[in-house]
């Protein structure tokens, strides 16, 4: 049975889970005091079969071409989402360092390469630009993993996120990270997304955005479909300054073409709960990670339709739980101040 339905007609929200219910996974947050920006490390410590897919058109990724199914690397030992734009792949360096430290990487005759695959979005607008994610916020996140629930928010990578920029970044609000999980039959498929989206976020269960653009007074929720079906001109774009990202895990067997296809089918989740999403600004990323540690699968059928609702729901959360923040003259309410929180849901 599944542990954590989507809906039932006699039941409140569900529990949503975290991806660290999936056995073998661990999740740290480094969160920079001095400005809203940060890292997130997903951490396998003992090995994951893994994949990804990349959708948006501004992508700043690394080590992702070992990934793909021909090529020879079949485990990831860690994966790093991270704020600070093209500087925050710096993070990955302190991770990698972090594993080295603990025994944990690929042996290759001189030592062990910890594999750590890494993407990053665009939030330099909140703050001091010139502070980013480095080797060292990375190194903190490693030590700061565990299997607790991850905070949400405005924390880790997702510090620093906005959605809704489409209008002009003065009538955003405030993104950030979720996660969520579902247990089937003794399979857990979860997800923890960091929420940076050039568009609005939409609840699936209702089809109502929750946060994105706002109107021009700032006093309520714009919804960007229809507003671009209605004729309105959304601002110019620099492209690359946007991006989701996110990491989908499960503790079922799975080949590293099954992992491939599970980040592909994941971005369904995107597409239920951000509109638009995959855009031309945008550097979308999903990565997928197996641990084999239930010592069983569901079949990539169901494990793909996990995947994709895990995704939606941490979407949900990441918007959710983030907190207005404010710098200079700008100030980007979170969905709470919208009158949709996280407990609504």
């Amino acid at each position: 049975m599944i542990s954590n339905p989507s809906s039932h007609p006699h039941s409140t929200a569900p529990d949503p889970g975290a991806i660290t219910q999936v056995l073998g996974i661990e999740v740290g947050h480094f969160t920079d005091l001095r400005r809203p920006t940060g890292c997130t490390v997903i951490l396998a410590r003992e090995g994951a079969v893994a994949g990804v897919d990349v959708r948006g058109a501004a992508p700043g990724t690394r080590e992702t071409d070992l990934l793909h199914p021909s090529n020879l690397v079949d485990r990831v030992h860690a994966i790093t989402l991270a704020g600070g734009s093209a500087w925050g792949l710096d993070a990955a360096g302190g991770v990698m360092r972090w594993l080295e430290e603990q025994g944990i990487g690929l042996p290759v005759g001189y030592g062990l390469v910890p594999i750590v695959p890494a993407a990053v979005l665009f939030d330099l607008p909140v703050g001091d630009h010139r502070i980013r994610p480095d080797a060292n916020a990375g190194y903190l996140a490693c030590v700061a993993a565990s299997r607790a629930v991850p905070a949400q928010g405005n924390v880790g990578a997702g510090a620093g996120a906005l959605v809704g920029k489409l209008f002009g970044i003065g009538r955003a609000m405030k993104g950030g990270i979720g996660s969520a999980s579902v247990t089937l039959e003794g399979v857990t498929v979860g997800a923890i997304v960091a929420c940076n989206a050039l568009g609005d976020v939409v609840d699936p269960r209702t089809g109502h955005v929750i946060a994105g653009a706002r109107t021009a007074d700032g006093a309520s929720l714009l919804n960007i479909r229809e507003a671009i079906l209605a004729g309105d001109t959304p601002k110019p774009l620099l492209a690359g300054t946007n991006t989701t990202l996110g990491v989908i895990a499960t503790d079922a067997i799975l080949t590293k073409a099954q992992a491939h296809r599970l980040a592909q089918v994941a971005h369904d989740g995107l597409a239920r709960s951000i509109n638009p999403v995959h855009t031309m600004s945008d550097g979308d990323t999903l990565f997928a990670m197996g641990t084999g540690k239930a010592g069983k699968t569901l079949g990539i059928m169901v494990l793909s339709t996990l995947a994709a609702e895990v995704t939606a729901r941490a979407v949900v959360r990441a918007v959710g739980a983030a907190q207005r923040v404010s710098y200079g003259a700008h100030s980007w309410p979170a969905a709470c101040d919208m009158l949709v929180c996280e407990t609504d849901r």
